[in-house]
C-alpha cells in the first residue's frame, strides 16, 4: 500500500520554529516530485515547497522563502520541511504529496498532478 504520513504538527508562537517530517512507506521517492502543501481556513489549497531527486534546487512558494527549507533523506525514504519565523498566516493544515516521473515546477502549479496526498497535519500559529 502506497502511503505518505506526515508528522510534527501542533501549536507555536508567531516567530518560533516547526519541524514537519514526511514518511513515504510502499514506493520509493527516487524520480517523484515530493513537496508540501498547505490549506489555511476559507482558502484554496496551494503548494509551499517541492524538491525532486532529478533537479538541482528546491522551489518555494514565494511567502516562504527564506523561513520554510524542504530536504529529504532518500536512504530513509523521508522528506522534511523546516519552517522558521512563522507567522499567523502560516497557520494551515500541511499535507505532503507525491508524483513520479514529475518535474517541481508543473507539480506546484495550481492543478498541477498529485498523484499520492498525505492525510494532513495542523499547524497553529498563534499566541
Amino acid at each position: 500500500q502506497f502511503q505518505l504520513v506526515e508528522s510534527g504538527g501542533g501549536l507555536v508562537q508567531p516567530g518560533g520554529s516547526m519541524n514537519l517530517s514526511c514518511a513515504a512507506s510502499g514506493f520509493s521517492l527516487d524520480y517523484h516530485a515530493i513537496g508540501w502543501f498547505r490549506r489555511a481556513p476559507g482558502k484554496e489549497r496551494e503548494a509551499v515547497s517541492c524538491i525532486s531527486d532529478s533537479e538541482t534546487r528546491a522551489y518555494y512558494e514565494e511567502s516562504v522563502k527564506g523561513r520554510f527549507t524542504i530536504s529529504g533523506d532518500y536512504a530513509k525514504n523521508m522528506v522534511y520541511l523546516e519552517m522558521n519565523n512563522l507567522k499567523p498566516e502560516d497557520t494551515a493544515i500541511y499535507f505532503c504529496a507525491a508524483t513520479k516521473w514529475y518535474s517541481c515546477p508543473p507539480f506546484m502549479r495550481p492543478g498541477g498532478r498529485v498523484e499520492l496526498w498525505g492525510q494532513g497535519t495542523q499547524v497553529t500559529v498563534s499566541s
